[in-house]
């Protein structure tokens, strides 16, 4: 039985969408669906409570890595799959992913869908760069979604008090031992606004930044980063692409100022989730 993960803090909005995606083909019992609703204040619990089979846990407390640790003790089986309660993946797309976890293969992650439709355009540019890097298409992150054999989940071990849960995992993994499924893609909604986008990236550095500055794993990879030859490789193929390149790097330059100054509020984007 594959055993999936929800961390669901205020989710009751989007959290309908992702369960209906994932057990509207699953066989009865196929699926072992977790869904910890942290410190919600609103219906998230009780939309998870409307599907059948769910089983659902409640904690006072706002953090996603505790959920993540609370979803894996009540969590039955192999393999296991962490998915955010914002995104889309049909049960198909869940088994191709699950099925990839063979040999040497540990962990698992989909190829994305960034549907543009009510995105700015400032947005939109950025994402035309951001996806064009090679560390976004080949790592784990930025998934919204990681499955695990469980030799997979031995090597990870307990998850730590860490923002950037995703990028943890990634690098807890080298290249033979992750896989990227062609057969498998999940729907992420992008920030609608440009202010939102900020909020997102502002979050992510902040989490990379502690990631890095805490104790890593034994045996964890460093951290992928941007650097100017991605960047100049992108112009050089598509010149066109120069003005969105510049978008890009000015994003990324306020985003690290802003998260030098960045408290420890969970920053979220709430435009994606309308």
């Amino acid at each position: 039985m594959t055993s999936i993960v929800v961390p669901a803090h205020n989710e009751e909005r989007v959290l309908g969408r992702t369960l209906s995606a994932l057990l509207a083909d699953a066989a009865p019992g196929e699926f072992d669906v977790v869904v910890v609703a942290n410190g919600c204040t609103d219906a998230t619990a009780a939309v998870a409570r409307g599907f059948a089979g769910v089983r659902v846990v409640e904690t006072e407390v706002a953090s996603k890595s505790n959920a993540l640790r609370l979803g894996d003790d009540a969590a039955a089986g192999f393999p296991r799959v962490y998915l955010d309660a914002d995104v889309v993946l049909p049960a198909a797309q869940l088994r191709a992913l699950c099925a990839a976890l063979t040999g040497g293969v540990l962990a698992a992650g989909p190829r994305r869908r960034l549907p543009m439709d009510g995105v700015g355009w400032p947005v939109r540019w950025y994402y035309d760069v951001w996806e064009r890097l090679p560390h976004v298409a080949g790592e784990l992150y930025g998934r919204g979604v990681i499955a695990l054999s469980e030799r997979g989940h031995q090597r990870l071990g307990v998850w730590d008090d860490v923002m950037a849960d995703d990028l943890a995992v990634a690098t807890a993994f080298g290249p033979a031992e992750r896989a990227i499924v062609a057969g498998a893609v999940v729907e992420i909604r992008p920030p609608r606004t440009y202010a939102d986008l900020l909020r997102r990236r502002v979050r992510a550095m902040s989490g990379n930044a502690r990631l890095v500055a805490g104790d890593r794993p034994a045996g964890a990879r460093a951290q992928p980063r941007t650097g100017w030859r991605d960047l100049r490789r992108i112009v050089a193929a598509e010149p066109r692409l120069a003005p969105k390149v510049a978008l890009f790097l000015g994003t990324a330059v306020l985003s690290r100022l802003r998260a030098r100054r960045a408290d420890d509020t969970w920053l979220r984007d709430e435009s994606s989730r309308t």
